[in-house]
């Protein structure tokens, strides 16, 4: 019955089994219907050719490699494991290891047969698949005197780590190439981490720290070149000694200096020094590099001195076989110096001295001097000195300054400053300029030229490559202020920058937009409505109102030179036919490729003087009531020369006579009303300066600025002004 029951429990599973197989749906044979697109692209991917798999660039790869060795009496022995892949199909030979003996090679347990190509051991492994090859490899001890190593060839891995194991502690080791990174001592041995550069066999050596008696160390000898700078003030004595130290035997480890007393040390410098210290009053010296034949320190020393004698001390290093030295002797400030020496100092050109210690000199050298030191003869040097005052040298200084400052709609302002300066050596203006306000552009002598910013403020460059003049020339920067948005009414101020040199004269034009009318000015500047008409400032007027006219509101002044005249200056006489004077006679400058121009009058003798005039072809042209106007044209005129020239104006036709005498038939009322009312209009009218900067504005500045066309110029004057601010205030209103 058992038997039964066991044969009935196996049977159905399986017949289980068939019954579910049968069960299962099987395909019906017979055709299939397909839409036409779907099955011309059945036969476009089917007659697709097969790609090709990708086919790997390298045959293998060692990814990386670890070996592990140990230092036995006369060899290293350890394992080398290298881990990597083979990425193409096929017998794929890999390269181990060059040169070292391999004792045994396993892969996954299995001994690995090697075949040896050229000295390398090379594995040979069917791919693809991953390996891992494990030798059993042992490298020969070189042992020398106090020092064993070896050579290891690494793997071409990824990467090569190393664990070596070497007898005795504290064992200092060297591999390279390769970076140590561990290192720790551990029951009489040693054991170093560091990674390898694959492919590149390492050397690795070290020694023991063995206490070993030292060999009597050789006497130190050496030589001293003692090179001194002495530094004479009015409150101090200063020493600078470069002392240059040839070793002949031996390796010191310091040298010693004794300080002189009263001296206080104030530095100590070379590339060999690596600590200083002070031992009852002597200074040591101490180098990190023993085994140099050359040291070089620079030692610097100080003393209060109150009276205007000394004796200067000789410095010498302690110990040294043979000691020579120069000795360079300046004084700061004014002062006649005499130096008195004695043992075997003698006194030498000061061009002879050592370049090194010249280049220590920031003062007027006085004596220069070289010494061997003898044993019972040291060298000495005694000083004395009279101080003089010192007078300040006056470098620059401007003659003139004539300014023009356009103001805005917005209320920002346009300024152009021109100097008429004499320069003896100042390299830059310091210009301190207002709050907000930038320089925009600079030129000396009618060429541009860059400003610089410095740390305290803006530098307008005084000198310019090739400029060479003995006389003045004319320095012109422009700068623009942000300035505040005028309102309705209310009060503004307008202020010119602080410049370090002197100036004799300033002279300031202000224009203000048409808009406002201005009143109540004050500030450091003098109107020169309040000036009489002898001191007022000569500004050239608009051509649409007639001379008769301006000579009651702008009387001319009889103090023009046309014989001292500076650099950016022309004139000279207006004559009649009979070589008679003309005062009052309207000359007209104007330069032809930039249409600047610069209209001035003759004085009571006749001359005339135009000014701020730029270097280029000109054209100058006279007129008078009742004479024909002259002009003179394709003048090549250079602002660094003055230039005379004379004029002589023709007698005109008698029409034009009568015609200007037809004005005189007036009534006195109707001509002292019209007078009054020119007057009013004269005294704001703009010069040349504003017309020819509002041009310059408009075409020649680096920025754009909307400068009004129409307005009012206000002038003002005030001088001897010296690194001070300049500023005018006024209230406004508007129209």
């Amino acid at each position: 019955m058992r038997a039964v029951l066991v044969v009935l429990m196996l049977s159905l599973p399986i017949a289980l089994f068939a019954q579910v197989k049968t069960d299962l749906p099987l395909p019906v044979s017979g055709n299939v219907t397909l839409p036409l697109d779907e099955f011309n692209r059945l036969v476009e991917l089917a007659s697709k050719p097969t790609v090709k798999p990708d086919v790997s660039p390298i045959p293998y790869a060692i990814k990386r490699a670890d070996l592990k060795l140990r230092v036995g009496n006369d060899s290293v022995l350890g394992t080398v494991q290298c881990d990597g892949e083979i990425f193409v199909k096929g017998v794929a030979r890999i390269p181990l290891l060059n040169a070292p003996t391999i004792l045994d090679a396993r892969q996954a347990g299995k001994a690995l047969p090697l075949e040896q190509q050229g000295g390398m051991q090379t594995a040979i492994l069917a791919g693809p698949a991953e390996f891992s090859i494990t030798l059993d490899t042992g490298i020969p001890l070189i042992i020398d005197a106090g020092r064993a190593s070896f050579n290891l060839p690494v793997p071409g891995a990824g990467s090569s780590q190393l664990s070596l194991e070497i007898p005795g502690e504290h064992t200092n080791v060297k591999i390279n190439p390769g970076i140590i990174t561990g290192r720790s001592s551990n029951s009489g041995r040693t054991i170093v981490e560091a990674t390898l550069v694959p492919g590149q066999a390492a050397n690795i050596w070290w020694t023991t720290r063995e206490v070993v008696v030292p060999a009597a160390p050789r006497e130190a000898r050496f030589l001293t070149s003692m090179k001194t700078m002495v530094s004479v003030n009015e409150t101090d004595l200063r020493l600078a000694i470069l002392a240059d130290v040839t070793v002949v035997q031996g390796e010191p480890a310091q040298f010693e200096m004794e300080i002189p007393s009263g001296f206080e040390m104030t530095g100590v410098t070379g590339a060999t020094l690596e600590s200083e210290e002070m031992q009852s009053g002597s200074l040591i010296l101490k180098v990190n590099q023993t085994a140099l034949r050359n040291h070089q320190f620079l030692i610097s020393m100080e003393k209060p001195v109150s009276v205007a004698k000394t004796t200067i001390p000789f410095l010498s290093l302690k110990g040294a076989q043979r000691e020579t030295g120069e000795v360079l002797v300046e004084g700061e400030g004014t002062m006649e110096l005499s130096a008195t020496e004695g043992g075997t100092l003698k006194r030498m050109d000061v061009k002879e001295t050592n370049v090194y210690l010249r280049s220590l000199a920031r003062h007027p050298l006085h004596a220069a001097f070289r010494y061997h030191r003898q044993a019972g003869d040291p060298p000495s040097l005694a000083l004395a000195w009279t101080r003089f005052p010192d007078n300040k040298v006056l470098a620059a200084a401007s003659e003139r300054a004539v300014i023009t400052t356009l103001v805005t709609s917005e209320g920002r302002s346009l300024t152009e400053v021109s100097l008429t300066v004499k320069n003896q050596a100042q390299p830059f203006l310091k210009v301190g300029l207002p709050s907000g306000a930038s320089i925009l552009t600079a030129e000396v002598a009618g060429e541009k030229v860059k400003p610089v910013q410095g740390a305290d403020g803006s530098r307008v460059p005084l000198l310019r490559p090739g400029l060479r003049t003995t006389g003045s020339y004319q320095v012109t920067y422009v700068f623009m202020h942000a300035g505040a948005p005028f309102a309705k009414k209310g009060d503004s101020e307008l202020s010119l920058p602080r410049m370090d040199i002197p100036i004799s004269l300033l002279q300031w034009e202000v224009f203000l937009p048409e808009l406002y009318k201005v009143k109540d000015f004050g500030g450091d500047a003098i109107s020169t409505d309040l000036l009489p008409p002898s001191g007022r400032i000569d500004i050239a007027r608009d051509e649409q109102y007639p001379y008769a006219e301006r000579v009651g509101a702008w009387p001319i002044g009889g103090n023009v030179n046309i014989d001292q005249l500076l650099p950016g200056q022309l004139g000279g006489l207006v004559v009649d036919p009979a070589n008679s004077v003309l005062p009052g006679a309207e000359v007209k400058v104007v330069n032809v490729r930039t249409g600047a121009s610069v209209t001035t009058y003759t004085d009571a003798a006749g001359r005339w003087v135009a000014s701020n005039m730029s270097s280029g072809n000109i054209k100058v042209s006279a007129r008078m009531p009742g004479f024909q106007s002259s002009t003179l044209t394709d003048i090549n005129y250079n602002a660094g020369r003055p230039l005379r020239l004379n004029l002589a104006l023709r007698l005109a036709s008698i029409s034009t006579m009568v015609e200007v005498s037809a004005a005189d038939s007036i009534s006195e009322s109707q001509r002292i009303d019209r007078e009054v009312k020119k007057k009013a209009t004269v005294e704001n009218q703009i010069s040349s300066n504003v017309v020819n900067f509002q041009r310059r504005a408009a075409g020649d500045l680096p920025i754009r600025v909307d400068v009004p066309r129409t307005g009012n110029s206000y002038s003002f004057v005030r001088p001897l002004v010296l690194d001070e601010e300049t500023r005018v205030t006024f209230k406004y209103k508007s129209k």
